[in-house]
């Protein structure tokens, strides 16, 4: 027996507490940061994180497309990155350890908990790429301004759209400090050992950790960048006072000179 599963980011965010309230569905587990749904009637799973990331278990291309057309719903800034990231959990019926590979886990039984466990590191992992990708996009458009400076010397970005990518930059960054408690491990693995070792092994598979400090790094890279091309703009902007002073002192003595005539 398989059951596939495939994490989505479609959005920013997810109104959970509005969602939970819509949604014709008893919750197994949640709180107000997530929400984890067991629908037996057609063995299928659902795990919804409020950083914009669905998880699916066992849900056909169809029925995955209708949720997520409903989902879109209370979906805040929907990204259009189509982000993906897919696993497998393989039950081995007389197996009675947990074996984690690439693209699949094998486990000696399917219950929520197990499912919950492999569903929230699929999840983090599509929200990490998801973020992976922002961060990419901010330190190849810095690397288009350094290339400036070192090639004319100066910048051609005004003050105005500088303002805009150092708010673009904190708005990643901000995302990023929020939704750090997704590396936090879930409260279900404390006090079972089997757990705990599944979703160490899980995370270690996904690279969750280092690709987190990763992710930090460039953003910090991205930060000091923004600090060159500040004093970079500060420095242009000081000249540019200088010579409006200059030219209103000149201003001031020729009009003197002049009414003297």
């Amino acid at each position: 027996m398989e059951i596939q599963i495939e994490a989505v980011q479609i959005a920013e965010a997810f109104n959970i507490k509005k969602f939970r309230a819509e949604f014709r569905a008893e919750a197994f587990s949640g709180s107000t940061s997530e929400v984890f749904y067991a629908l037996t009637e057609n063995n299928r799973y659902l795990y919804i994180f409020d950083y914009g990331v669905v998880v699916f278990a066992n849900y056909d291309a169809v029925a995955k497309s209708e949720f997520l057309n409903f989902l879109k719903n209370y979906a805040i800034n929907p990204t259009n990155l189509n982000l993906s990231e897919e696993y497998k959990i393989v039950f081995e019926e007389h197996s009675t350890k947990f074996f984690v590979k690439n693209d699949f886990v094998s486990v000696p039984k399917i219950d929520p908990d197990i499912l919950r466990i492999v569903m929230l590191n699929t999840g983090q992992s599509a929200a990490l790429e998801y973020y992976e990708v922002l961060t990419d996009e901010l330190i190849t458009s810095s690397k288009y301004y350094i290339l400036e400076l070192e090639q004319r010397g100066k910048l051609s970005i005004s003050k105005t759209d500088l303002l805009k990518y150092i708010g673009k930059v904190l708005n990643v960054k901000n995302s990023i400090v929020d939704n750090l408690y997704i590396l936090d491990d879930p409260n279900l693995v404390w006090d079972n050992e089997d757990l705990n070792l599944l979703n160490r092994n899980l995370k270690a598979n996904f690279d969750i950790n280092p690709r987190f400090k990763d992710l930090d790094y460039r953003l910090q890279i991205v930060e000091d960048n923004l600090t060159l091309f500040t004093d970079v703009l500060n420095v242009r902007e000081s000249a540019r006072l200088e010579w409006i002073i200059i030219i209103l002192i000149a201003f001031e003595i020729a009009l003197t000179l002049f009414s003297h005539k």
